[in-house]
């Protein structure tokens, strides 16, 4: 008989008001305004860490969500991901009250250098004892390239094609540029690193060129896990030579399986195998001691909820202006920029601002369970099972009290059906997610970086790749 999934589970958050769930923000018990306290960050870390919670997975954007009427009115007025801070700053404070929990955080590759960002990951992942994950995203907003100097953001593939060159720079700097064994740290020889075992990366790439030794020594993981979302064709391409764990969108099982099934097998023709990544779906739940009293928490967070906002939310994502249209007009989903998979659903079944309106009363656009702990976790369990994935991402609505309604009631359901851990496992979150070993597996392209790496210098053969090891 096959062993049943141990369900995967990261905490969806973001350093700011308004995440997902719009509008809940005004709720009396909610206290996403005091994200500026790191006291409101170190609670939350407590809290997931006693729901035995896999990840806190903190999103991010650089730029304005300024589609929707063509302005940020709304978005100012809901606080919709504005203001937002910086999320790699919140690791350390989280990290030290905590022991097993991990981080992934998103960082957009078109707004800063590999070269400096590399040294950043390594050092977070140093601090936090081998516990943090990239969320790798390209972009899609223009009033983030407006900000950083550009006209507009590039051709939706062309930045996925700037994203591989990226990630082939960071290969060199995290894999290869630092053996095994350089760093001594021996006190008696005054020798900390063997100069012999630390070597220049010379990458000249299509987008980014550089030459340089890693400023910092190999860390736990060297590579931090990496989490994408992106599931259009070139998105999906992409995931399947870098992704470790990849963050869908699907409104059903049957959504999720189909995605699932065309992700593993991208990673298959790209040489790896069909385990070697987990698949994560979007999902709010809301719960309580009964169903009952389930329904009731939902009644009282719909009255707080605000639909346009989470509807100028997807406007951003999907590059239309929804508030040109009528309620029951035809909307034009032809092409955008932005982020194809976002408009695929809606334009399949050909949805109304009517519509998208009524799947947005929560505020957002997540699937939604809602019921006790026990019917949360049949259903969860019935995604990961239909669905073939690995996994969610908990979006936030009330805060604190979602993430403790769903610790008190889900997690002991879960645990009871023996598909969510007692305790955690041991090691780095690459150990714990895959059960192998801290670095990258030898199929992944940022491993053979390495391993072709010293076999040059083994060889003493120059390089016929974009990286280069002096």
């Amino acid at each position: 008989m096959t062993a049943q999934k141990e369900i995967l589970l990261n905490a969806f958050t973001m350093n700011c008001v308004g995440h997902i769930n719009h509008g809940l923000w005004t709720h009396s018990r909610d206290s996403s305004q005091d994200y500026t306290r790191l006291s409101h960050w170190i609670d939350l870390a407590r809290t997931l860490e006693a729901g035995l919670f896999d990840a806190v997975f903190i999103a991010d954007i650089v730029g304005v969500y300024d589609v929707y009427g063509a302005s940020i009115d709304l978005t100012a007025r809901e606080s919709i991901q504005l203001p937002v801070n910086d999320p790699t700053l919140l690791v350390p404070a989280m990290a030290a009250v905590t022991t097993h929990l991990g981080f992934g955080v998103t960082v957009n590759t078109a707004v800063e250098h590999p070269y400096t960002f590399a040294r950043r990951f390594s050092t977070l992942d140093h601090l936090t004892g081998g516990r943090i994950g990239w969320n790798i995203v390209t972009g899609y907003l223009d009033s983030a390239a407006r900000a950083v100097g550009r006209d507009a953001m590039a051709e939706h593939d062309e930045r996925y094609d700037r994203a591989d060159d990226y990630l082939d720079f960071l290969y060199g700097l995290w894999e290869a540029s630092w053996d095994e064994g350089a760093v001594r740290r021996d006190k008696a020889a005054r020798l900390y690193t063997d100069p012999r075992g630390l070597h220049e990366i010379r990458h000249e790439g299509p987008y980014y060129q550089g030459r340089g030794y890693h400023l910092s020594e190999p860390s736990p993981q060297r590579t931090p896990v990496l989490f994408q979302a992106g599931t259009s064709g070139r998105g999906q391409r992409f995931a399947a030579r870098h992704a470790e764990c990849v963050f869908i969108s699907a409104s059903d099982p049957e959504a999720a399986r189909r995605t699932s099934r065309q992700l593993r097998e991208a990673v298959v023709a790209a040489g790896r195998r069909p385990d070697d990544i987990r698949i994560f779906v979007g999902l709010s739940v809301v719960t309580g001691g009964s169903d009952a009293e389930a329904q009731e928490r939902l009644a009282d967070y719909l009255a707080h909820a605000n639909p346009e906002a989470g509807l100028a939310h997807f406007a951003a994502g999907s590059g239309i202006d929804f508030s040109a249209y009528g309620l029951d007009d035809e909307i034009a989903y032809g092409p955008t920029n932005a982020i194809q998979s976002t408009t695929a659903a809606a334009r399949r079944k050909g949805l109304t601002k009517r519509q998208l309106l009524d799947g947005l009363k929560l505020g957002g656009r997540y699937p939604l369970i809602v019921g006790s702990g026990d019917r949360v976790a049949e259903e969860m369990i019935r995604w990961i099972d239909e669905g073939e994935i690995d996994g969610f991402n908990l979006t936030r609505t009330v805060v604190p009290e979602c993430w403790h309604d769903f610790t008190r009631h889900v997690v002991p359901a879960l645990q009871s059906r023996g598909r969510y851990k007692t305790a955690y496992g041991e090691g780095t979150l690459r150990r714990r997610l895959f059960g192998a070993e801290d670095s990258l597996p030898t199929r992944h392209a940022g491993a053979a970086a390495h391993l072709a790496a010293r076999a040059e210098r083994r060889d003493a053969k120059p390089s016929h790749s974009p990286i280069e090891v002096a």
